[in-house]
């Protein structure tokens, strides 16, 4: 039986993070475990990349910042998500490849045709099944950021016409792709946005027979 792959993403301090932990305790509940894992990250080596790309000391240019998101995307795909998916598990991504098309392309000004290129050699054409995008204006992510313990990372201190552009992105991918993309408005209380997250992946659910049908 294929698995499920569902991808979290949204600008700094949308609170994709937590509400991915509340939906995997649901599936947990269920007796669904899911595999959560996060971008950049999820294997020894793309955590290595991670540090280097959130590391306030170090500038990489554009396209150095989206090759090392790409390789640390092929190693995760390659080690982590495809054996999952193969054995049928749910996986459930903290940012997938729509942030390389909002942060290095919509942030960045990198090419989105090019962009889209290396995404799919880093997949090998890996496409999410559902992917919730919490939609958050960026000052009010950045003042939660600014709030939350411990240092801002690299991209927090960008200004805010990046985190702007990011956003604006977010919203025309999700535009080009309604049947993948649940929007949700992450101002929302977090109990309330979980029962929005928890009906878009509920029904994911019930359509692959993972729980039965209402």
């Amino acid at each position: 039986m294929p698995g499920l792959l569902v991808t979290f993403e949204g600008g700094e301090g949308s609170g994709k993070s937590t509400q991915l932990a509340r939906l995997a305790a649901r599936c947990a509940e269920l007796g669904i475990e899911p595999l959560v894992t996060r971008e950049p990250g999820g294997t020894p080596l793309a955590e290595g990349i991670r540090g280097l790309l959130l590391d306030p000391a170090r500038r990489p240019g554009p396209v150095a910042e989206a090759f090392l998101m790409e390789a640390a995307r092929a190693e995760l795909v390659t080690d982590v998500i495809r054996p999952a998916l193969a054995g049928g598990r749910v996986v459930m991504c903290d940012r997938f490849d729509d942030s390389t098309l909002a942060y290095q392309g919509g942030g960045r000004g990198l090419d989105l045709e090019q962009l889209a290129d290396w995404n799919r050699a880093a997949t090998g054409g890996l496409t999410p099944d559902l992917t919730l995008l919490y939609d958050l204006d960026p000052a009010v992510g950045l003042a939660r950021r600014a709030q939350a313990p411990g240092p801002l990372n690299r991209l927090d201190r960008e200004p805010p016409e990046f985190h702007a552009r990011v956003r604006e992105r977010y919203v025309a991918l999700a535009r080009a792709a309604p049947g993948r993309f649940v929007v949700l408005d992450a101002a929302l209380p977090p109990e309330r946005l979980e029962l929005l997250g928890w009906a878009a992946l509920e029904a994911q659910l019930r359509r692959r027979g993972l729980i039965p049908s209402a």
